[in-house]
């Protein structure tokens, strides 16, 4: 499986394949939320599912989906952006998946 994206507004396109993100070192749990992610970003290469959602969908538990999210993070796959409503509580998270390192 293959995606085009044009990621983060940066003009240039970059093919992103399963087995670039399976040969890295990265633990399954954050293989496995990092294709839901890819699986559910748009064009943009961003999504903002929901920490619940994505471990119902998964069958992993909450501290097991922040741990993967803390594993894409620190390997620069992704970053993520806290979002607020006007009312000034809290919304979703914003998913940014960034470029292969």
């Amino acid at each position: 499986m293959k995606i085009r994206w044009k990621i983060n507004n940066s003009g240039s396109d970059r093919l992103l394949n399963n087995r670039e993100i399976y040969s890295t070192n990265l633990p399954h749990r954050a293989i496995a939320v990092y294709m839901y992610l890819c699986d559910r970003a748009g064009m943009e290469g961003s999504c903002f599912p929901a920490i619940n959602t994505i471990a119902t969908d998964l069958k992993m538990s909450r501290s097991t989906v922040k741990r993967a999210l803390g594993d894409l993070e620190k390997a620069k796959y992704l970053r993520h952006e806290r979002r607020y409503r006007q009312s000034g509580g809290n919304s979703s998270n914003l998913y940014l998946l960034n470029r292969l390192p």
